[in-house]
């Protein structure tokens, strides 16, 4: 029988300009103070450790600074018409606004809405893939938060099977 132990990351955040959809509306272009809390789940390694705390604050921090300061860019976006032009990107909206923005300045992500739901998805995916990248297969779930503003707050969890 293997024990399950659970640790937790939090305090990263990042900076960044977006708008979600809602059917064909979309809202105002605005920003937030996005703070990212992350729970891996799992076996202990030989050393005792689920994941060492260093190394997941180092990986969350790199896919916050991909992000901080960047217009987020819903690149699967059903509402949205969307083109690479030159050095920028022109994205155009159901109710006719169009927006240009140099390229250096978004974050294109292979999401359908820049929600907080679809955020925590993409940065724990990208975690999930990075730590699997470093060789770690102990960890069996994780869920991962990206707080909004005070009080609002989504997480996605991930699960994958053991290898037992």
């Amino acid at each position: 029988m293997s024990e399950e132990f659970r640790v937790r990351v939090e305090g990263l955040q990042f900076d960044a300009a977006h708008f979600e959809t809602f059917g064909s509306q979309t809202e105002p272009l605005h920003g937030h103070t996005y703070h990212v809390a992350a729970e891996l789940e799992g076996e202990l390694t030989p050393d005792s450790l689920v994941v060492d705390f260093v190394l997941l604050k180092t990986i969350i921090r790199g896919l916050c600074k991909q992000l901080d300061h960047r217009f987020l860019l819903q690149q699967d976006s059903h509402q949205l018409e969307i083109e690479a032009v030159d050095a920028s990107w022109r994205i155009g909206t159901q109710s006719g606004l169009t927006y240009l923005f140099p390229k250096q300045d978004v974050a294109v992500l292979p999401i359908d809405n820049s929600s907080a739901e679809r955020l925590s998805q993409w940065i724990g995916e990208s975690l999930w893939h990075a730590l699997e990248a470093k060789g770690i297969r102990n960890v069996h779930a994780m869920t991962v938060e990206v707080y909004e503003g005070p009080g609002q707050r989504a997480s996605h969890r991930m699960e994958h099977p053991r290898a037992d």
